[in-house]
């Protein structure tokens, strides 16, 4: 059955100037970092897609070895792509990325021109496509000279392969010399993508700062902490869940009693709210005027859905941010 968009697709969703772009991005962008590999169920994957664009979300956010296995969801996404979307994609904004490891010899790492060309040409052949919209370099490369690397982003553009330009895990000071260089290039940066959540508040520190400065977009990923920041361990760490997992990004030492005591004092306040947890903390993120966008996951329909009602409430009271702060302070500031 053919697919056909929601006419009222752009009427509920908040849009946000990237930096001092002409672009404009939704407040929530679906990120396939996760669920859309080869092991995953296709047409899952194709019932998100269509939730995300019938609710406005314009921006997918992919990279060369998202999966798995690497490269699998940009062929995944590039046959979606193909088979319900082919009508829309002046409608989306599609972003890759290049940076960590991808293939075997000295050529398919970091930041080199080599590697980001070539990656990119990768990229661009999953997901049949002429040009991504935006490319990112995925993180610091520290031998690459880093005028090699911004210099091969701006090669990307005046070659077509992409429109604009960002990084991601970059920290102030390198992100400070990317901006200069890229704009002495005639390329500008317009967007950062770091690791951003009430758990990992690394950013604060000068980053969000130089991006308004900049004119730069910020668009966090991971705010929900890998999962912490939801319901789920309210109590103990479901066998379900990314935690029980061995090889999980979320480990199960870092769910301590303390860890469980402050999510649900940040529940209790998000039930204050008429929210759950997991909005509650996309809303804390998406209350700074900074941040551009907020990558969101999920790995069925509900979970966006679910995610897309933090956009009923990102205002914050005084003493609600005073009073998560308060539970907050305990934490360690964690630095990439």
């Amino acid at each position: 059955m053919s697919y056909t968009a929601s006419p009222t697709r752009y009427q509920n969703m908040q849009y946000r100037r990237c930096g001092k772009s002409g672009l404009m991005l939704p407040a929530i962008s679906l990120g396939l970092w996760h669920n859309f590999g080869h092991v995953d169920q296709l047409e899952n994957c194709s019932d998100i897609l269509k939730l995300a664009f019938d609710n406005g979300i314009t921006h997918f956010d992919l990279a060369n070895n998202y999966g798995p296995p690497p490269g699998s969801a940009e062929e995944n996404f590039g046959h979606l792509l193909q088979r319900d979307f082919a009508a829309h994609r002046d409608e989306m904004i599609i972003s890759s990325k290049a940076g960590y490891t991808m293939w075997d010899g000295p050529y398919g790492d970091w930041g080199s021109k080599k590697y980001l060309v070539s990656s990119l040409d990768q990229s661009l052949k999953r997901m049949n496509l002429d040009y991504v919209d935006i490319f990112y370099h995925h993180r610091p490369d520290p031998e690459t000279p880093l005028e090699e690397t911004m210099s091969a982003l701006d090669l990307i553009v005046r070659q077509g392969k992409a429109l604009y330009v960002g990084i991601s895990n970059y920290r102030p000071a390198e992100a400070a010399e990317a901006f200069e260089i890229l704009k002495g290039l005639g390329t500008p940066c317009i967007i950062h993508q770091p690791k951003y959540s009430m758990f990992e508040r690394w950013v604060e520190d000068g980053l969000l700062n130089l991006l308004e400065e900049q004119g730069v977009g910020c668009i966090p990923f991971s705010p929900l902490a890998q999962g912490l920041l939801t319901d789920k361990y309210l109590k103990e760490i479901p066998s379900d869940s990314r935690a029980a997992k061995s090889h999980g990004a979320l480990q199960k030492n870092q769910i301590t009693k303390e860890k469980i005591q402050q999510l649900n004092q940040l529940n209790a306040i998000a039930e204050q709210r008429g929210q759950k947890l997991a909005q509650m903390a996309l809303s804390w993120i998406l209350k700074d005027s900074r941040v551009t966008s907020v990558l969101v996951g999920a790995s069925k329909p509900e979970q966006l859905a679910d995610s897309l009602k933090c956009l009923d409430n990102i205002v914050f009271s005084d003493d609600e941010l005073r009073d998560i702060e308060s539970i907050l302070s305990g934490l360690t500031m964690i630095k990439p």
